[in-house]
């Protein structure tokens, strides 16, 4: 997979309205691997999931609605989509694809949480601990060119949630920011952004 993008490091944010003012039409593409020694262990499949949040400028979702996952791939304004579950994430490049219409986000939402958890973790024993190689890339989706990227490191350690990164206002400018921050489970990062879970 060709990496041509801008890659940042964790907590390092950028304007992609002053680096690349034509950008409105993104994908944030996502991917991981599984470590080796955790590939089919026991015939038990890794599912992760990619997901947006869209939270307000007091840290809060304004509803449920604003979770974008694949069972909710819409937004309610059309401004988020969700390009489907990739429930093995076998293969290279982009295990999950979102798509963002940034001039559709309603002025009321000042952050898209990027997130990824993994499903059924605690029945499974699984962990970002045992996931390596994982990134999100922002693509420019009328150009099919990755402008930004940020590789994760590998020391998530027992969380089985993550914010991977965020894509924000800043006054009139829209910034992206690496984030990399783990959480113990997806319920709890839902509930911290006001989603009923």
């Amino acid at each position: 997979m060709q990496k041509n993008g801008v890659s940042l490091i964790k907590g390092e944010s950028i304007s992609l309205t002053k680096t690349e003012p034509l950008l409105k039409n993104i994908n944030v593409g996502l991917g991981w691997d599984i470590k080796k020694e955790f590939q089919q262990a026991a015939n038990v499949t890794f599912d992760l999931d990619a997901s947006i949040l869209m939270v307000q400028e007091n840290g809060k979702a304004r509803s449920n609605l604003d979770f974008i996952y694949f069972h909710n791939k819409d937004s309610v304004c059309g401004s988020v989509h969700h390009a489907g579950d990739n429930r093995t994430g076998a293969g290279d490049g982009d295990d999950e694809t979102i798509n963002v219409i940034l001039d559709k986000v309603p002025a009321d939402v000042h952050k898209l949480v990027v997130c990824v958890s993994i499903y059924d973790a605690d029945n499974k024993k699984q962990n970002f601990g045992q996931v390596s190689n994982a990134f999100v890339r922002l693509i420019n989706a009328d150009t099919e060119q990755e402008v930004r990227r940020f590789d994760l490191s590998e020391n998530a350690s027992t969380y089985t949630a993550m914010i991977f990164a965020e894509i924000y206002r800043y006054g009139t400018e829209w910034k992206f920011k690496a984030v990399e921050e783990g959480v113990n489970n997806i319920v709890e990062l839902l509930r911290s952004y006001g989603i009923d879970a």
